[in-house]
This record gives C-alpha cells, sequence and structure tokens, in this order.
C-alpha cells in the first residue's frame, strides 16, 4: 500500500512514517522499495506502527522502542528497561485511581447541593 493509505490506516502523517523508516523502526518486513523509487508498506506495518503509537503513550521514546525491537544491547537491559516502564505505569495508574476517587466525591458532593437546593423550592 502507499504511504497516504498507510497513514489514514495508523493515524500517523506521511513525514512521521518516513522519519520512523529512516530512524530503523520500519525495516523489510514492512516496506519494500519499488523500481520507481515508490515505497510499498505491508500489512504488517500498519500493526507494527500502530504498536509504537501504544508503547509511546505508554511513556517510552522512539530510543527505548528501537533498543526493545531491535534487542540493541544487552537483553538483561532491554528487560531492566521494560520492568521500570511497567512500575511507571503502574504509579500512574494510582495516581489516575486517586484522581477517579476525589472526581466522584466531588460529583457526589454537587449531587448533593443541587438535591438540597431543589428541597427548597
Amino acid at each position: 500500500m502507499k504511504i497516504h493509505m498507510l497513514a489514514q490506516k495508523t493515524g500517523l502523517t506521511p513525514p512521521t512514517i518516513r522519519y520512523y523508516e529512516k530512524e530503523g523502526l520500519l525495516d523489510k518486513r514492512h516496506v519494500e522499495r519499488m523500481d520507481n523509487n515508490y515505497r510499498n508498506y505491508t500489512e504488517e506495518a500498519v500493526e507494527h506502527l500502530r504498536l509504537i503509537k501504544k508503547v509511546q503513550a505508554a511513556g517510552f521514546t522512539l530510543g527505548d522502542i528501537k533498543a526493545i525491537m531491535k534487542e540493541k544491547g544487552e537483553l538483561s537491559r532491554v528487560v531492566e528497561l521494560l520492568q521500570e516502564k511497567m512500575k511507571e505505569m503502574d504509579c500512574r495508574k494510582k495516581e489516575l485511581e486517586q484522581t477517579q476517587e476525589l472526581l466522584a466525591r466531588m460529583i457526589a458532593h454537587k449531587l448533593a447541593l443541587l438535591e438540597k437546593k431543589g428541597t427548597k423550592t
């Protein structure tokens, strides 16, 4: 598929896709160069780019992603990095749960005020 179709399927822009390719995040499994120098992307590229978006949203940098996907360096360092990110995600999850509890209390308080106001009129 052409880059514009890939962009549409992944929600990424063509320049971003080209940048990821330049950085080595897309390889021969994901893109072929045609005789006219156009790129032809595979369906596997769609899933691969969606995965990259998900792990970026979880707090991974492109450097982290490259290290994990290419298994550059020591494998033990990759495992360590993944464990660190999971701990960070657990902390963020707890913070979000605390915020959600606070919002629920605020809603309950405001509803009680509305109910009280409604009984006075």
